[in-house]
């Protein structure tokens, strides 16, 4: 196994259910260095784990381990934290308790704290979910965080973004296997109907009349890329983790905890940390719109579309070479500034 767990013990949610020995999955990359201020956190996103990130890791890039220590944590429910697959009775499968984005957060900053001694924290980034977080961790450590960049995700799941992810959830719950997450063999035609629903809004129009899944990616036609891609990236996924991620992405919001009551410009204007917030300019989950909406309200941030047609993959997990260069070329000049 290559990444650690820390172990948290009984963890309080927000809900008020607990998570007991609650575990944290990560893994980092280089070497903390004496004075403790290299440090790089990089959550996790959507269904994906550590592995999922590694993209933007490397020599020469932003992420570099020979300077960077970089720390990715992985989100509760994706499998290898605590999530409904491997909690035991009688929390486990579709009882698994609700876990919000501030949950999360809140675990990692003890991952940072208490594990390492880290008390600044250089830069947060991450795509889709992984924005979320970041955008959280501005919010509610606002002192400890230097800088953060937010790609091709937002600091509140907007009613548009919630709507679709229903329709998601519809064709996932739909297939009889699923028996209500008790199924004892995986809801394969469920995973599979949720990946056809996610296609259509993966990537962009442009990407599709472009032809990009068969001229970029290789695929042979696009049933091809349908099943191929979309089908083979479900499928090997739990399907109950899928759902408590869903829940934690439906209800993210950096504003709904005791600091802020709801009081989503506020905990907007908290975040401190100097930012790049880079939506996709052509991403149908996370518009320049709403990108837009939060920068006017942050004091020290900086609205950054990535110019792609390649929607919301435009910001990961390294699917187009052109744009993890214009995002690892804005997290150098953010980090350098």
């Amino acid at each position: 196994m290559d990444y650690q767990i820390f172990e948290a013990g009984d963890v309080v949610l927000q809900s008020g259910a607990t998570i007991r020995s609650a575990k944290l999955a990560y893994k980092t990359f280089g070497t903390l260095n004496a004075a403790k201020d290299n440090v790089i956190v990089y959550p996790t996103w959507y269904s994906g784990q550590h592995y999922d990130n590694e993209w933007l890791v490397g020599s020469g890039r932003a992420l570099d381990p020979a300077t960077q220590f970089i720390i990715v944590p992985n989100m509760l429910g994706n499998g290898l934290s605590s999530s409904p697959s491997n909690t035991p009775e009688p929390y486990n499968g579709p009882r698994f308790p609700r876990v919000t984005a501030y949950d999360n957060v809140h675990l990692q900053h003890r991952l940072v704290t208490e594990k390492f001694g880290i008390e600044r924290v250089r830069m947060v980034t991450g795509w889709s979910m992984g924005a979320l977080q970041t955008f959280h961790w501005g919010a509610l450590y606002p002192d400890m965080v230097e800088r953060i960049a937010p790609f091709c995700g937002s600091a509140k799941c907007s009613r548009h973004n919630f709507v679709f992810l229903e329709g998601v959830k519809a064709a996932l719950t739909a297939d009889t296997a699923f028996a209500q997450g008790w199924y004892k063999s995986k809801p394969e035609t469920g995973l599979r109907a949720m990946a056809r629903v996610y296609a259509g809004w993966g990537f962009s129009q442009a990407f599709y009349r472009e032809q990009l899944d068969i001229k970029a990616l290789g695929y042979s036609s696009l049933e091809d890329f349908l099943v191929a891609f979309w089908e083979g990236f479900f499928l090997p996924k739990d399907a109950n983790n899928l759902l408590a991620m869903l829940w934690t992405w439906q209800n993210g919001d950096i504003s709904a905890n005791e600091i802020y009551n709801g009081d989503f410009p506020k905990a907007l204007a908290a975040i401190k940390p100097k930012a790049f917030v880079m939506p996709g300019q052509t991403d149908l989950y996370f518009p320049p719109e709403d990108s837009a909406f939060e920068v006017k309200h942050m004091p020290n941030a900086v609205l950054i579309p990535v110019p792609s047609i390649w929607g919301h993959f435009a910001g990961g997990p390294g699917t187009n070479p052109k744009d993890v260069d214009f995002i690892d070329a804005k997290l150098k000049e953010l980090l350098g500034s």
